[in-house]
């Protein structure tokens, strides 16, 4: 694996080596590279969970992190991209993990630098680390994917975990539905024929993922009230008590409280929203060094 920037890339096999890989590490596993790991972290847009997690799974892993901020950098005085890229495989830097507010801008890197590039998120594309960690998630609840169902709801048409997530949990043997706004939904053949209404998949999903609304990838103001949401497309306390006994909730966060899901919901039993933090460390090691080894 030379790159990850899509959960494209990736074949059945290869994520199920890495979720191995992640439950290895979440075991105790050490690792570590003979040769010294240099690492660079680009995040052009603002990220709590991505890029600590990052951060965190580089340190465990013996990696020198070599600092860069965005708001300091020569992006500033017009440097493109690629040159920041460049410039820094030239002074040594062999991983960089990006995050940009540019669909694909990981097109204008792959086969032009010789350093490894990770996809920490593109605009509304791909976010493939997230979905190998959700994957990780549900694999450790449920021991495989073949006959569960998962429902991704809320605003799918501007969320890179629900296009990360459909096509990989699909291959490895899941059924994916899709609920939320209408007017916020992809419109492809595949999720109009598995869309439903919230309450008729809370009963029957046994994942029940939800989507933060992605209110700075909104060309027009939202066409509700948070409150109206919630009622219309949120994970209520009510709705929650209609959900299978062994289901569970997840969302990639941040969460909006009160808008997606009911306050008291975010660290109930069923949430798996906090297990999902802990794990990407995990499987962004695994990514890392299967990355560096390969």
């Amino acid at each position: 694996m030379r790159h990850l920037v899509s959960m494209n890339d990736l074949s059945k096999n290869e994520i199920l080596t890495i979720l191995d890989q992640a439950e290895s590490f979440a075991n105790g596993e050490k690792w570590s590279f003979t040769d010294k790991v240099f690492a660079a972290n680009l995040f052009f847009e603002p990220s709590t969970r991505t890029k600590t997690s990052f951060e965190m799974a580089e340190r465990k892993l013996g990696f020198e992190i070599i600092p860069f901020e965005t708001s300091t950098s020569s992006l500033l005085k017009g440097e493109t991209l690629y040159d920041t890229v460049k410039t820094l495989e030239s002074i040594g830097v062999d991983v960089a993990v990006i995050r940009h507010t540019q669909d694909k801008y990981y097109e204008d890197l792959i086969g032009n630098v010789n350093l490894k590039i990770v996809n920490g998120g593109d605009g509304c594309g791909q976010h493939p680390t997230q979905s190998l960690l959700d994957l990780f998630t549900i694999k450790q609840e449920f021991g495989s994917f073949e006959g569960l169902k998962v429902a991704i709801i809320g605003d799918l048409q501007h969320s890179r975990v629900a296009k990360s997530n459909k096509d990989a949990l699909t291959a490895l043997g899941a059924e994916v539905i899709f609920s939320g706004p209408r007017e916020w939904f992809l419109g492809e053949n595949e999720e109009s024929q598995n869309y439903y209404e919230i309450d008729e998949v809370i009963e029957t999903a046994d994942v029940v993922m939800l989507l933060r609304i992605q209110h700075e990838r909104h060309v027009t103001k939202s066409f509700m009230t948070k409150e109206q949401y919630h009622l219309q497309y949120g994970l209520t306390v009510e709705r929650a008590k209609r959900m299978k006994n062994n289901s569970i909730i997840m969302h990639p966060a941040p969460v909006n409280r009160n808008v997606e899901i009911a306050d008291e919901l975010v660290e109930c039993e069923k949430s798996r929203i906090f297990k999902q933090m802990q794990n990407g460390v995990f499987t962004r090691m695994a990514v890392l060094r299967t990355l560096i080894e390969s």
